[in-house]
């Protein structure tokens, strides 16, 4: 591979602001921010806003919409035959 054309590949922790869910990668992209990981080492930190411990659909904690409102029942009695 030809050289300075790249990006640097290093590892980098995300942290879900959110959860404060937090955990190790590689990854191209960069911080000015930097995080003790447990392992000792410095990496950079990249905060995200949603990752599999805050989003609804991997929690299971996700809120089913219902028809409180009875819009079916009344589109079906005005539009029914």
């Amino acid at each position: 591979m030809k050289e300075g054309i790249h990006p640097n590949y290093q590892p980098v922790v995300f942290q879900d602001v959110t959860s404060n869910f937090a955990f190790l990668t590689r990854s191209t992209l960069g911080s000015k921010e930097t995080i003790q990981w447990e392992d000792g080492q410095t990496y950079p930190l990249i905060k995200i806003e949603v990752s599999s411990a805050s989003h609804p659909f991997y929690t299971g904690k996700s809120k089913q919409i219902l028809d409180t409102a009875g819009r079916v029942d009344r589109f079906r009695k005005r539009y029914g035959k």
